[in-house]
C-alpha cells in the first residue's frame, strides 16, 4: 500500500494600507468555498471558480472596498496566486497544461493554462455592459486574473467568445478558467516527473 502525496496547501496573510487578506487553499479540495470580501458579485465568481475547480478555498478580504472595489479585486487575486504557486511547489507530477470551454446561457468562454512558471496573460474579452450589478466594474474581471497570473507563475490566454450580458460573460470565464486550472493543476505524472524538457517549471 502506497502512502497518499501530501495535500497541496497553503495561507497567506498581506496586508497593506488599502487592504488586509488572509486567504487559505487546498489545491486537493471537494470545492467548499467561503469568500467574505465584501464585494458580493466578486464573492460569488469566487465561489464559481472554487467549485468547479474542485478547491477548498477560504478568503476574508477587509479595505477600502465600499469606495471602490478596485483594490479588493486585485489584491486577492494576488495573494490568491501567491498561494497556487506556494500549493503547486515543483509543479513535479502535475498534468502542466488544463484548457476548458464554458457557457452560461448566451455567453461562451475559453480559457487555456500552462503551469510554465513563466507568468503571462492575454485577455480578450469585449463585456457588453461596463458594470456588473451596482458598482462592480466589467474590467475587474481582467485585473483579478492578471494578478493570478503573474502571482502564480502561469501562462493564461482568456477569451470571452460572445456574451450579450456582462454577469454571464463574466460567470463563464471564472467557470472555464475552473476546469482549466483543475485540469492544469491535476496530479496525472508519476511523483518527481517534471513535465518540461528543460526538467524544471519556472
Amino acid at each position: 500500500m502506497t502512502d497518499a502525496p501530501p495535500t497541496r496547501q497553503a495561507t497567506i496573510s498581506r496586508t497593506t494600507a488599502e487592504t488586509s487578506i488572509d486567504l487559505t487553499l487546498n489545491l486537493d479540495g471537494a470545492g467548499k468555498v467561503e469568500a467574505l470580501t465584501g464585494v458580493p458579485f466578486f464573492d460569488h465568481m469566487l465561489h464559481a471558480w472554487g467549485k468547479h475547480a474542485r478547491v477548498d478555498l477560504t478568503v476574508n478580504a477587509t479595505g477600502d472596498a465600499e469606495m471602490d472595489p478596485h483594490h479588493t479585486v486585485e489584491d486577492v487575486g494576488i495573494v490568491l496566486g501567491q498561494a497556487i504557486r506556494e500549493a503547486l511547489g515543483d509543479r513535479s507530477g502535475t498534468e502542466r497544461y488544463g484548457s476548458a470551454y464554458a457557457p452560461l446561457d448566451e455567453a461562451l468562454a475559453r480559457v487555456v493554462i500552462d503551469c510554465s512558471g513563466r507568468p503571462f496573460l492575454d485577455f480578450h474579452a469585449a463585456m457588453p455592459e461596463s458594470v456588473i450589478g451596482v458598482d462592480f466594474a466589467a474590467s475587474l474581471v481582467e485585473e483579478f486574473w492578471r494578478a493570478v497570473a503573474m502571482n502564480a507563475g502561469l501562462t493564461m490566454h482568456i477569451d470571452l467568445i460572445r456574451a450579450r450580458n456582462s454577469h454571464h460573460g463574466a460567470e463563464a470565464i471564472f467557470k472555464a478558467a475552473a476546469v482549466a486550472t483543475r485540469t492544469a493543476f491535476a496530479r496525472t505524472a508519476p511523483p518527481g516527473f517534471v513535465p518540461s524538457t528543460k526538467e524544471v517549471l519556472a
